[in-house]
């Protein structure tokens, strides 16, 4: 097997065997799929549906909707409220990343074995990402499942990264 094309990306996984809690993890994955916790993103999706945000800004319609999500998450935080998420057995760095692929700093995986995991992207609004991924050594895996909307996100991270890696060779290069 060729090595894949990978560049760096300073993120952090948790992460678990797949295995044991499979129906739990999918289900996790699911929900995590639909993105609709919060009622906003329900109104806006059928919103939009109707066609009812034909006319609107879409920059500041997003501007509004985020707003509404920092008010909600800081109402739940004086509740005292907290997302439930399945606990995952470890955590590790993520060293680098592909299209499919991505490697741990550290060799933590059983070679073979499918993991579940959850990523909290960088990206703006922020958001945890779920995916199953096989490990094809003890840190290089590949990404078996992830939700298209998911996959656009990664790849469009990715894509900043090597962008941004490139910026940095040019400069040391002047």
């Amino acid at each position: 097997m060729s090595q894949p094309r990978l560049v760096s990306a300073p993120i952090s996984i948790a992460f678990s065997e797949a295995s044991p809690n499979k129906e739990l993890y999918e289900r996790e994955f699911q929900q995590l799929s639909e993105s609709d916790d919060d009622p906003i993103s329900q109104w806006l999706k059928l919103a939009k549906a109707r066609g009812d945000t034909a006319e609107t800004d879409p920059v500041l319609l997003n501007l509004v909707v985020e707003l509404h999500r920092k008010i909600d998450a800081l109402e739940a935080f004086l509740k005292n409220e907290t997302k439930k998420r399945i606990s995952l057995t470890q955590e590790a760095e993520i060293k680098s990343i592909g299209f499919e692929h991505f490697k741990l700093k550290e060799p933590l995986l059983q070679v073979e074995e499918i993991y579940y995991g959850r990523i909290t992207m960088p990206i703006h609004p922020k958001r945890d990402v779920g995916l199953f991924f096989k490990a094809l050594d003890p840190q290089l895996v590949e990404i078996v499942s992830m939700h298209e909307r998911d996959e656009k996100e990664w790849a469009a991270y990715m894509t900043a990264r090597e962008r941004i890696l490139i910026r940095q060779a040019r400069e040391k290069r002047e």
